[in-house]
Formats: C-alpha cells, structure tokens, sequence
C-alpha cells in the first residue's frame, strides 16, 4: 500500500509506503499500534464497568507540544498491522467484554481503518477518538462505520494553534470536522447501562492561562447545535510533562479559581449535557503503558 498522502489538512503530498512515511506524521500507509486494551479512565458512558476497548495508535498529524502522550505521538512506533489483522484485533478485543472498540489517535490511518472496518459486524459501537484536526473528506471515509465521534476541540484561537500545533487553520477545520460528526451521527443516544451508543462527545482540555478559549469551547456548543444534543467534556488534567520544552506559561497546572471560572461560565451558558473532572484527575496516573499490550507477534518498528 503506496500513495502520496493528502488525507489531513496539511496536505502534505508525502509518500506514504507500507513501512515508511514521511511528511508531517512520518507515519506508514500501514498503522503502527501501541497498545490494545480496555481502559477505564474515559468518560463514564464510554468506560462503563467493563472498560472502553482503546486501540492506541502512535504518530500524529497534529503534535501538540504539550502532548501527555508524547512518547509515541511524536515519533512512530510499535507493531505494524495489516488490514486484516487491525480486524481480527478489533474482534479479540471485542471478546474481553469491553463496552466499545475505540480508536484513539487514528486521524493519520484513517483510510486503512474504514477499510478493515467495511464488512465487519462487531455488535458493539466503533469510537472515533482524534485531535479534531481533519478534512470533512477523510471523515465521510468513515461515515456508516463509527458510531460515536470523540473529537478534540483544542484551540479556538488562530495564534495559539500556530504556537502549540504549528495549525494555525486548527479552530476553522476543527469545527468543520465536528459538524460533519453531528451531521453523520446526529443527537446522542445513550442505552439502558449508560453507556453512549451514538452520537458525538466533544473534549476541550482547559490550557492554564487560557480560560478565555475554553469559554469559546463552550460558546461553540451552545451555538452550533440543538440544546442537549452533543455531549461535552471539559477536562482540567493538563500536566506539564517531563522532558519537553514548553513556553513559560504551559509550565504550571490549572488552578481551582480557572476551573471554576469556566464551570461557572458553562452553567451560565445552560450547557447541561457535560462532563467536567476534579483538579486532583491532573497527573500522568492515567496514562497507560504503551508496551504493546494486546497485540500479537506482527513487525514490529
């Protein structure tokens, strides 16, 4: 599988081979996977009591400098799989009893998941867990196949994505791509345990010293869709990470009166389909092993 790659906004034109890439992601036409495993640090209609079935797949087309999963978002890794086997994956998973077979971070392999999605009956929903930041074309590759969108919406300031993403087009395609998820999916639906069947749940991460975007978060709910229509999840575990260089205001947690400022403005604003967290979720607890975990004996790179 060889082709120059134009699939996210970047547009990069890279030669894409089986097991090479270049261009922004530097990833592979073929996905790398890192880790297979139900998870339980998701929101609690995606987590349940049986853990969200997360395949974690590792390159980026958006490299936020603050990445919590950087060791693989920033450069490629792991065990390459084919379409066949990225399936017969998703049916093990499946086995375990896991609530949902979820895809985080596969916006750069989005063609090969559609494909080994096609023609598969799974009985449980697909998860679309990415950045936020992709074409309404390579979306509408998986229109039919997911079931619930799980989109980022990081910046809503042009300057800020060109400083933290090197995205200055972030907010505008960003906003693009969810509602072409609401106009695949539609209202949410939830089923009898709780757990989201359908629908699209938007995460905005709170940026210390950037409570004005995540109001603009909020304000984006509030507009753009039907009352109680999307879920919306407003995180406040940002963590300055170990060993990266980030500028002088990424270099402290939120505090208590940022957090509480933007729960104030959320109420304010009768967005009453939301998530938030506890300033304590902040820490790198969550973060799972990307130790190939799930996976079987295929190439690894």
């Amino acid at each position: 599988m060889e082709y120059l790659c134009s699939d996210c906004p970047r547009s990069c034109a890279a030669l894409r081979t089986r097991e090479s890439g270049a261009g922004f992601c530097r990833a592979p036409s073929l996905p790398l996977v890192v880790r297979a495993a139900p998870h339980f640090g998701e929101e609690p209609c995606l987590s349940g009591t049986r853990g969200a079935g997360t395949i974690f797949f590792s390159g980026c087309n958006l490299g936020c400098i603050f990445c919590q999963n950087h060791e693989i978002s920033f450069e490629p890794s792991g065990r390459l799989l084919s379409v066949e086997e990225l399936r017969s994956l998703m049916l093990r998973l499946r086995d375990t009893g896991v609530h949902n077979i979820e895809f985080v971070t596969a916006d750069h392999y989005t063609r090969v998941v559609a494909r080994a999605l096609e023609g598969v009956e799974l009985g449980i929903p697909v998860v679309w867990n990415s950045s936020g930041y992709e074409t309404v074309s390579s979306l509408r590759m998986l229109d039919g196949l997911v079931q619930v969108y799980l989109p980022d919406m990081k910046f809503f300031c042009r300057s800020t994505a060109a400083a933290y993403a090197h995205a200055p087009d972030y907010p505008e395609t960003a906003a693009d791509a969810v509602r072409e998820m609401f106009r695949q999916r539609g209202a949410f639906r939830m089923n009898a345990e709780g757990i989201l069947e359908s629908g699209v749940l938007i995460r905005h991460l709170l940026l210390p010293g950037h409570l004005e975007e995540a109001m603009d978060a909020v304000d984006f709910i509030a507009d753009s869709f039907p009352r109680g229509s999307v879920l919306l999840s407003l995180m406040s575990q940002y963590t300055p990470m170990p060993g990266l260089l980030l500028p002088e205001e990424l270099r402290r947690r939120v505090t208590q009166e940022e957090y509480d400022n933007l729960l104030h403005y959320l109420n304010a604003r009768h967005v009453d389909t939301a998530y938030w967290q506890e300033l304590s979720s902040a820490g790198q607890e969550m973060i799972p092993l990307f130790d190939c975990t799930g996976l079987d004996k295929s190439p690894e790179l």
